[in-house]
């Protein structure tokens, strides 16, 4: 019996270890204008809501340091605007909107460290 509860222990123990990996560890900053994160550990997914004007863009830049990270920038329901999968790679760029609107940045990552950001920058 003593055999038996001692091996449930340690399954039960090794189980709940198991079950602390954590999805983030970093931080988080969005409004209506941009959505930034720079992060340790990120294995989630997470999204932010920008409010664009026709004409005005949204500068993005995605530093890679370790995994791989998957978003897209898109309108409602309709197809994306930028998408991009499972990069392991740093990049800037900027997409030009062309319609105004909400648009919805989703971002996941896989093993993921580093940072996003997503801005968006008026035309005057």
């Amino acid at each position: 019996m003593r055999k038996y509860l001692g091996i449930l222990c340690s399954l039960i123990l090794v189980l709940s270890l198991t079950a602390c990996v954590s999805d983030f560890d970093g931080s988080r900053t969005g409004n209506d204008s941009e959505f930034v994160m720079d992060y340790k550990i990120f294995n989630t997914t997470d999204s932010q809501d920008l409010i664009v004007a026709e004409g005005d863009s949204i500068h993005a830049n995605i530093v890679v340091d370790d995994g791989h990270l998957s978003f897209k920038i898109q309108k409602d329901n309709e197809d994306p605007v930028y998408e991009s999968e499972k990069i392991f790679f740093s990049h800037e760029f900027d997409v030009e909107i062309e319609e105004s609107g909400t648009y919805t940045v989703t971002v996941t990552g896989e093993k993921a460290k580093g940072s996003v950001s997503f801005t968006v920058v008026t035309n005057q």
